[in-house]
């Protein structure tokens, strides 16, 4: 690659991941509107707290949290456009990610795998959607990508510090960290590479200022959302690993013009290409084992722990994934032209122009035009600009307009229940009781429940509303079709008020009901 070309690529991958992020605008996602509002509190002096007088810690993310709240602080304070805010901070991170997948390819002088890798990261629907969905993916991809780029150059005072940011930000950046901390140890005791006491430091303070913080504050740095989902969602046995199997074989959305080929194909021709493409990392760069086995040692832990498995929790593997997949589809482009050039002429890339180009162009141009085919030009619902097609905001619209239906019936100290409680929780600013369990401590005394109560992978217990009272209740009908719907004790102690029209999960609809505080029905 020419060097005038090389000076221009930051740029325009620095332009091309802004605008694939600020062209569709804010899609924003439920969860995201949580963050938002521990924010929010504490910009208003509430504290870290989702409700005033809780200290739950419902959020995953704090580093994020505390980001947001920061940027609001300059912006507004607690009136700041915080979904704008996420748009803006994570297309940059987005970008910066680019930029150091290009870099990693570069160092394994293999620029045009690593370039391609960053081109897909910037329009890809994963990384995108959830980057105008306001959640701290971005940002938390960024840190691993940093945690692996500084480590390879030697930079180890900063890849320790982007570990522990990385924690901070999203607990499960152990499973990126942990190997990564067993193969800095090895290095230090096999090959006598010095560990310097600020490398410690920087890895250890982060963590531990945020771990005594939130043992003193919340009672443990655990979160309580973690504990909450895994009692309250009901899955098969191995519905993670379906899923996990699915996204990987699908990586480029081959999916999308292939249908189930597509995925039978990526099931089998992804895992051989990454091979290829690691062992070619791996003999140029041996540090790079930690990204190597991230992919799959992500894959093996959720497929065992079996958590609902959300969308964006299949982001974090994918730029390391595609980035070794790429790498083996160049290396195995290569060969003919090493076997008719001569070895030595095609490792110093000394063919032909057209010879040399060829490859490369396959490399860039195929994966591009499939994960383009996973966007849409005019979404049906949202914002009418080109966005990727998961970028699906239609439940969050729908809790949009139960909530400015509610909020001008609000009274003071009212009470809103509900399982997803980010955008009703934001918009309407009142007391939550979160039905899951993410910030109300005291729903847990409800789960678990008998698996006869579900439809899906989500009821709310009848006995929950009956006893904790809320003042207002909006629901997923299947969320509740084989409790609340059958319960006497609720149809005589809460007032249907609505019914919001969907098939969202297979629903009958979204329904607001008002407690009876007549006491006739």
């Amino acid at each position: 690659m020419s060097s005038s070309l090389r000076k221009w690529l930051p740029v325009f991958l620095i332009i091309l991941a802004l605008a694939a992020r600020l062209v569709p605008g804010t899609r924003t996602i439920d969860d995201s509107y949580i963050t938002f509002r521990y924010a929010r509190n504490l910009l208003s002096g509430e504290g870290f707290v989702y409700n005033p007088g809780e200290q739950v810690l419902g959020t995953t993310t704090p580093l994020y949290t505390l980001l947001m709240a920061g940027l609001g602080a300059l912006s507004g304070g607690a009136q700041a456009p915080f979904p704008w805010l996420a748009l803006v901070i994570n297309a940059l991170a987005d970008a910066a990610t680019c930029l150091m997948l290009w870099q990693l390819g570069r160092h394994l002088k293999a620029e045009w795998a690593g370039l391609t890798a960053a081109i897909l990261w910037a329009i890809e629907p994963f990384s995108v959607t959830f980057a105008i969905g306001g959640l701290e993916t971005s940002l938390y991809v960024m840190l691993l990508t940093s945690v692996v780029l500084a480590y390879v150059k030697g930079k180890l005072e900063w890849a320790a510090l982007s570990a522990s940011l990385a924690m901070v930000t999203r607990p499960d950046a152990l499973i990126l960290v942990g190997p990564l901390l067993v193969d800095r140890a090895w290095r230090a005791l096999r090959r006598k590479e010095t560990i310097k006491i600020t490398e410690v430091l920087l890895f250890v303070l982060p963590g531990l200022v945020w771990g005594i913080f939130a043992t003193l504050y919340f009672g443990s740095p655990i979160p309580h959302s973690v504990q909450a989902k895994t009692a309250a969602y009901q899955l098969s046995a191995n519905e993670g690993l379906i899923r996990l199997i699915q996204h990987y074989a699908a990586i480029f959305h081959q999916n999308y013009y292939l249908g189930a080929v597509g995925i039978g194909i990526g099931l089998v021709l992804f895992p051989f290409l990454f091979a290829v493409g690691a062992r070619r990392a791996f003999r140029n760069e041996p540090r790079l084992l930690v990204y190597i086995i991230y992919p799959w040692l992500y894959f093996a832990l959720f497929a065992i722990a079996n958590p609902l498995i959300f969308r964006w929790y299949l982001t974090p593997p994918i730029p390391p994934y595609v980035f070794f997949i790429i790498l083996g589809a160049d290396e195995l482009l290569q060969i003919p032209f090493r076997i008719k050039m001569g070895e030595q002429a095609a490792r110093r890339n000394r063919f032909p122009a057209p010879r040399r180009w060829l490859p490369a162009g396959l490399v860039l141009v195929l994966p591009v035009a499939s994960v383009l085919s996973a966007w849409q030009l005019h979404p049906d619902h949202g914002p009418d600009r080109p966005a990727p097609e998961m970028a699906f905001i239609k439940l969050e619209l729908l809790y949009q307009q139960a909530a400015e239906e509610i909020l001008p019936q609000l009274k003071p100290g009212d009470v809103l229940a509900a399982g997803d409680v980010g955008v009703l929780g934001y918009i309407t600013n009142a007391r939550i009781l979160d039905t899951v369990g993410l910030n109300s401590s005291q729903t847990m005394h409800y789960y678990p429940m008998d698996k006869s109560y579900y439809v899906s992978n989500y009821a709310i217990p009848a006995e929950l509303i009956l006893h904790e009272q809320p003042d207002w209740l909006v629901f997923l009908e299947i969320y509740g079709r084989k409790t609340l719907s059958v319960s006497t004790a609720f149809q005589e102690s809460y007032i249907f008020i609505d019914e919001l029209p969907t098939d969202i999960y297979d629903s009958h609809g979204m329904l607001i009901f008002r407690r009876n505080i007549s006491g006739v029905g």
